[in-house]
């Protein structure tokens, strides 16, 4: 984070006070999110807002998650530096901006062209080389790229999407949100096995929806 204002640095420190209260406790992952700035992720008169534990509107009709959220998932995620991670959902380009900090490589999809310019944009800014982003449809992940060590998807299926399953490496875990509705959704925790797939309920969240096929922006 690099505005050093007293008012900025004030809410920079009850922004980490607050990942910590709601259960972000890995060292790693706080050191990332108190590295990226998140006001970089957010413009217009949401800007303000930047440091607060909420979800914000971005472009196209999509929203950047909340940092407690963000924290938790990336927690979960389990990220190694050896590690080549999927996300699926760039939006703004913040989760994937953290992810940078954790592990050997990032690919980032997004259905809209739009955001996946303005991310990439961004992260040419903080000289995050280590991340690909891509305009795709990511509920068929990124099967020239696979396998992933982790995945992660920031949009909600009423089951895990079974190309992403497939790209996942025995061992690996992904992390996303299931459910049939935007009122009823869990996050839940995968992994690999040489026997099938485990999986583990961590917490009710509420997330846009995965949908196929690339947005209008993206023809």
């Amino acid at each position: 984070m690099t505005d050093d204002s007293p008012d900025i640095a004030e809410r920079k420190m009850q922004f980490l006070f607050a990942l910590r209260s709601r259960g972000v406790t890995d060292r790693r992952v706080l050191h990332a999110m108190e590295k990226v700035d998140r006001g970089l992720f957010v413009r217009g008169h949401f800007a303000a807002r930047a440091y607060e534990d909420m979800p914000l509107p971005i472009a196209c009709g999509q929203t950047i998650s909340q940092p407690s959220v963000v924290g938790l998932m990336t927690q979960a995620l389990k990220v190694s530096n050896r590690d080549k991670v999927l996300e699926v959902g760039c939006g703004s380009g913040y989760q994937a901006a953290i992810l940078s900090q954790l592990a050997r490589r990032v690919y980032t999809v997004d259905r809209h062209k739009r955001l996946v310019v303005e991310a990439t944009d961004v992260f040419r800014k903080l000289d995050l080389t280590n991340i690909t982003a891509v305009t795709s449809d990511g509920s068929f992940g990124l099967p020239d790229q696979a396998p992933f060590d982790r995945i992660l998807v920031t949009a909600a299926a009423e089951d895990p999407p079974g190309p992403l399953l497939a790209q996942l490496k025995i061992g690996g875990i992904m992390v996303l949100p299931v459910g049939q509705s935007d009122a009823v959704q869990s996050l839940i925790r995968v992994t690999r096995t040489e026997d099938g797939f485990e999986y583990d309920e961590m917490l009710p969240v509420r997330f846009v929806p995965l949908v196929e096929g690339l947005g209008r922006d993206s023809g």
